[in-house]
């Protein structure tokens, strides 16, 4: 018989095996153990090969990515630690040297830094371009385009986009068309049925449901571009946390009900704001008064719980602060899609930007009394004195 120091390593226990569980089980592991030496490889793609290395996935992050990719209607979709990781692969995988591409203005600012930043070393030249621009964005293809991000609707400033349009020039002229389908979990807007070639989205956000784990996704429906997808990934190290993946897999299932109560809610709030004086405008794209509202009402399902207002002119930006501090129930946060209600004062004041200045506020609605929520603001627009 080996010794024990052994046997604690190299157990033959036994336990009874068929228990079945709703639950996906939480797979860790690094190294991943082949029958035979012959198997040994470093495949990164374990839907095809089989398992080869933790780094590409356990079978709870499969797990969780064959469920992102049924729900997008995909065909392929990777797991990343983060909506900023998917970001950079989709550029790091399809850009090269040389090549130019398309941003919109109102994209999450950390894409815009990466964008103007470590790809413009890297001698990716990018132009910025309206969101609202539609078919006209024909006009700033060079030949050497080669993506076309788009988000629908936008960071803070929340321009719908007519992707659609966008993705038929784009396509004409031999480039990709990306979405960031965050803002609608990936369910609300049918990416590829609207021309869309990668779709990603922060899982952080309404996937995990709770504000306690990190994970973002790249759904795609061609091989070819799923192939250097997981190419670049491989070399990258963008491994994932299976107990975050689990985490992510239980807010899937409360996934629509929560997006019902927070789009009623978000509604109820966005359209009693739109009756304030100290209103001027309500950036909710099922509401008119939003950039882009058409093409959310003819693409979209439904709608989330982000949204922004501005200000009328007069407050400065210390009223403003003070607004925001003043609420109660709304914590000050910007990474929203949690059970929690967020607000958050923002200055837009650079190039191709609305002249909103620093008048605008956005909220994230959770799953809180919409009445209280309504009361918590009333509460502070008086205690700011706006």
């Amino acid at each position: 018989m080996t010794r024990w120091q052994t046997r604690v390593l190299h157990a033959q226990a036994k336990i009874p095996q068929g228990y079945r569980s709703l639950a996906t089980p939480v797979y860790r592991g690094s190294t991943t153990i082949f029958e035979r030496a012959s198997q040994v490889n470093d495949t990164w793609d374990q839907a095809r090969a089989g398992y080869t290395y933790g780094l590409y996935g356990t079978p709870t992050s499969m797990e969780l990515a064959a469920r992102i990719c049924e729900l997008e209607g995909g065909r392929h979709t990777m797991i990343l630690p983060g909506g900023q990781a998917a970001i950079s692969l989709i550029d790091l995988a399809l850009l090269a040297a040389g090549d130019h591409i398309l941003v919109p203005y109102s994209v999450y600012g950390p894409n815009k830094l990466l964008t103007n930043r470590l790809l413009a070393r890297f001698g990716v030249e990018a132009t910025m371009y309206d969101p609202t621009i539609g078919a006209e964005i024909a006009k700033l293809f060079r030949s050497n385009t080669r993506l076309v991000w788009t988000e629908s609707p936008g960071s803070i400033t929340m321009e719908v986009q007519d992707v659609p349009a966008i993705a038929h020039v784009a396509h004409q002229r031999g480039a990709l068309v990306v979405l960031d389908n965050t803002w609608s979990a990936g369910v609300l807007f049918d990416a590829f049925a609207h021309g869309v070639d990668v779709t990603m989205q922060a899982l952080t956000k309404y996937i995990g449901g709770h504000s306690d784990l990190l994970l973002g996704s790249i759904t795609v429906r061609d091989d070819s571009i799923h192939q250097r997808l997981g190419e670049a990934r491989q070399v990258t190290g963008s491994g994932v946390s299976p107990d975050e993946c689990s985490l992510a897999l239980r807010g899937l299932q409360t996934l629509a009900v929560r997006l019902e109560s927070i789009e009623r809610s978000a509604l109820t709030i966005a359209n009693w704001l739109s009756e304030r004086p100290e209103i001027e405008r309500v950036l909710h794209p099922a509401l008119p008064s939003c950039p882009g509202h058409e093409f959310w009402e003819r693409d979209f399902t439904g709608s989330s719980g982000v949204f922004s207002v501005v200000f009328r002119k007069g407050p400065s930006l210390a009223q403003m602060h003070a607004f925001v501090d003043a609420l109660e129930l709304f914590e000050i946060g910007y990474s929203w899609g949690g059970t929690h209600s967020l607000a958050v004062a923002y200055t837009i004041a650079s190039h191709g930007r609305p002249p909103y200045d620093h008048r605008l506020v956005r909220f994230a609605i959770g799953l809180e009394a919409t009445a209280d929520l309504i009361a918590d603001l009333e509460q502070a627009f008086d205690s700011a004195r706006l």
